[in-house]
């Protein structure tokens, strides 16, 4: 397929969430560039509570759909790639949500409408890499998601079960700091054991253990500076603050060395004499496939949005699974 949706004859599917989205707004963005492109046949379909866009992708797939345009949060984006997922159509991003989080990490305009619209319908095709995760239930049930940011298991994930959700549509991502400024006096500290790919197993007392697809955040949050999104790994951050002031130089690391430190010699300099109590509280490892059992059953989450408990999890990487329009 061409890398522009602009070719002749083409079908683009919207595949919109109509509570976080203005959806005439919307229409009306597609419908103008879709015209000027001529020859292109748009489908609309509307999630619903019931499906968050999944079945509307498939829809949209077996009515001929080469392109196919997710415009909401982060929940949509997510269940429309994972409808996406090894198929020879490509994903569109309209962001639209609290995070962001995928348009964040390749670039994708996220805050002008017009200007994503322009990138789905003209930009490049990327391939991307896409997380998978199997969860294991306490009941002994067990599930397959796909993730393209990020999935969690600690203190995150419980911080995302406890976002007030008409907080979060008036201040978007804010709400999670509220809500981790409450979770905070009930933490704990989680026992987890994991392997790596064929490496022994691990045993760790964390706070939370993260699984990444790519490693940028809102806030302009670096929280994996070195992972890329289609280099076929999982990114793994193992957090583990003592007190307070542990969390305090976690987010020192992710907003100001991450961020800024790591683009000059001299600040990669000032990282390495100043990196080794940081390392107590905040690691890095990496690999293809992750096994990780609990010894309680344990909240869970995908790209921001909460999965309920699990008690066993795999994860794994799909390299380059996913098809996604990038700016040229």
């Amino acid at each position: 397929m061409d890398d522009r949706a602009g070719a002749s004859g083409t079908t683009v599917a919207v595949v919109y969430n109509p509570v976080r989205v203005d959806v005439r707004r919307v229409r009306a963005a597609v419908e103008a560039r879709a015209a000027e492109t001529g020859d292109i046949e748009l489908l609309w379909l509307e999630t619903t509570p019931e499906d968050g866009g999944q079945g509307q992708t498939r829809q949209a797939l077996e009515r001929g759909a080469t392109l196919v345009l997710a415009a909401g949060g982060d929940g949509t984006v997510r269940a429309v790639a994972e409808a996406l997922r090894d198929q020879d159509a490509t994903l569109g991003l309209l962001p639209g949500g609290t995070g962001n989080l995928l348009a964040r990490n390749i670039g994708v305009p996220f805050t002008g409408l017009e200007e994503a619209v322009a990138v789905a319908f003209d930009g490049v095709t990327r391939r991307i890499d896409l997380g998978v995760a199997t969860a294991e239930r306490p009941d002994g049930s067990s599930s397959e998601h796909a993730f393209l940011v990020m999935a969690g298991i600690g203190f995150d994930a419980r911080m995302i079960e406890t976002t007030r959700p008409e907080l979060k549509r008036r201040v978007g991502w804010l709400a999670y700091v509220e809500s981790a400024f409450r979770s905070w006096p009930r933490s704990r500290k989680v026992r987890v054991r994991f392997g790596i790919d064929d490496e022994p197993e691990q045993t760790a007392h964390v706070s939370t253990i993260l699984f990444a697809n790519c490693g940028a955040l809102p806030g302009n949050m670096q929280l994996i500076p070195d992972s890329e999104v289609d280099d076929g790994l999982i990114d793994i951050a193992i957090l583990q603050p003592a007190t307070v002031f542990g969390w305090l130089a976690i987010w020192r690391k992710v907003t100001w060395e991450n961020r800024v430190l790591r683009r000059s010699a001299l600040g990669r300099r000032i990282i390495r004499f100043t990196d080794r109590a940081i390392r107590t509280r905040l690691s890095y490892l990496r690999g293809a496939a992750v096994a990780v059992e609990l010894d309680v059953p344990e909240p869970f989450e995908i790209d921001g949005d909460g999965f309920g408990e699990v008690i066993r999890l795999g994860i794994a990487v799909d390299p380059q699974g996913l098809r996604v329009r990038v700016p040229r």
